[in-house]
């Protein structure tokens, strides 16, 4: 079946011979990195599905070699870009770094550009991207869309997408489960003995910030918390210290927070006020972005595959833009999220 399918790669791009005289082929690929040509296709095509150290191996080779898979030199003489737009919130949180890190490198891995935009948290600003490079690109990758269901919908049905961070019944989604890991979360400072708990909110667009609070409301009540919410607040570490004094104003010991940027701002303005963490209060994260262990005291946070949910997207828009005959593409995929607990909790204040 893998000789099978080299010869059908080699028949499609029309080339034979050695690396050095033609176009390498998915044989070439697998041969240098040691695995069978099946192994190839499928860390190119379905990158979960294969081991990560040879998942990186295979594109490691195919960026060396140049490779572009059949599917994707195909595309260049239809009329395509053979170019992706990758939409992100917010190019300086850390968060998106790592999305954009697994989305690079899958498209680069499958041949195709990616074209990075900063909608700046803007409803508007994200509208009119999607509108103004549909000739520029084939597909677009949204991270955490902040358009609304019917905006979504309307622009689902004009041009192939897929989203990350934002459930839709009208497009392709991928969602990294942080609410479970809320509920982990809140079993966590139940277990410390905190009995007022609040959820410091992100913005009021995002779907995950919704998705969380509904979750959060829901177990700490049925846990018989004493439950508050403040925000919204932009995700940034600038807006930790009106959420800082608006949670002790709450009277609660805990906080669940919308991300990690929010989270170290509240850690610098709760040390400014003489408070201590977790002594005072404690303080849960999301995303575990680079530097959270790094924070005085290293913050407790939700950790996700966040690279991996780039590297997913790729795959489902990439199975849109090439059909693959008898086969329907993928409308959801579920990152799984866990509690990585560090200093910044701890008992409830007496």
């Amino acid at each position: 079946m893998a000789e099978a399918a080299a010869n059908a790669e080699n028949a499609a791009t029309g080339h034979s011979g050695t690396p050095g005289d033609r176009m390498p082929t998915i044989r070439d690929v697998a041969r240098l990195a040691g695995v069978a040509t099946s192994t190839v296709s499928r860390a190119l095509s379905k990158p979960e599905r294969v081991n990560p150290r040879t998942r990186q191996r295979i594109e490691e080779v195919a960026a060396q070699l140049n490779y572009v898979p059949s599917s994707q030199a195909r595309g260049l003489s239809s009329g395509r870009t053979n170019a992706v737009a990758v939409l992100v919130p917010d190019i300086t949180n850390p968060f998106y770094f790592d999305i954009i890190r697994g989305t690079q490198h899958q498209l680069k891995a499958a041949g195709v550009t990616q074209l990075l935009v900063d909608t700046e948290e803007s409803n508007e600003m994200e509208l009119d991207a999607l509108h103004k490079m549909r000739r520029s690109a084939d597909g677009f990758i949204l991270a955490a869309s902040r358009l609304t269901d019917a905006q979504l919908a309307e622009v689902s049905g004009t041009q192939p997408l897929v989203t990350i961070n934002r459930a839709s019944a009208s497009a392709p989604t991928v969602v990294i489960d942080t609410p479970s890991a809320i509920v982990q979360a809140l079993e966590h400072l139940s277990s410390l003995g905190h009995h007022r708990v609040c959820y410091v909110s992100g913005p009021p667009t995002s779907w995950s910030n919704q998705a969380r609070w509904k979750i959060f409301e829901e177990d700490s009540t049925r846990r018989g918390m004493e439950t508050h919410r403040i925000g919204p607040y932009v995700p940034k570490t600038t807006s930790g210290a009106a959420a800082a004094d608006a949670a002790v104003r709450t009277g609660a010991t805990a906080c669940i927070v919308f991300n990690d940027l929010l989270a170290i701002g509240m850690l610098q303005r709760l040390r400014e006020r003489g408070m201590r963490v977790p002594e005072d209060m404690s303080i849960v994260g999301s995303d575990d972005i680079f530097g959270a262990d790094f924070c005085n005291p290293p913050l407790t946070t939700i950790a996700s595959p966040i690279e991996q949910a780039g590297r997913v997207a790729v795959s489902m828009l990439l199975s849109q833009l090439n059909p693959t005959p008898g086969r329907s593409s993928r409308k959801l995929a579920i990152m799984p999220t866990h509690l990585t607990i560090r200093a910044s909790t701890g008992p409830a204040p007496a």
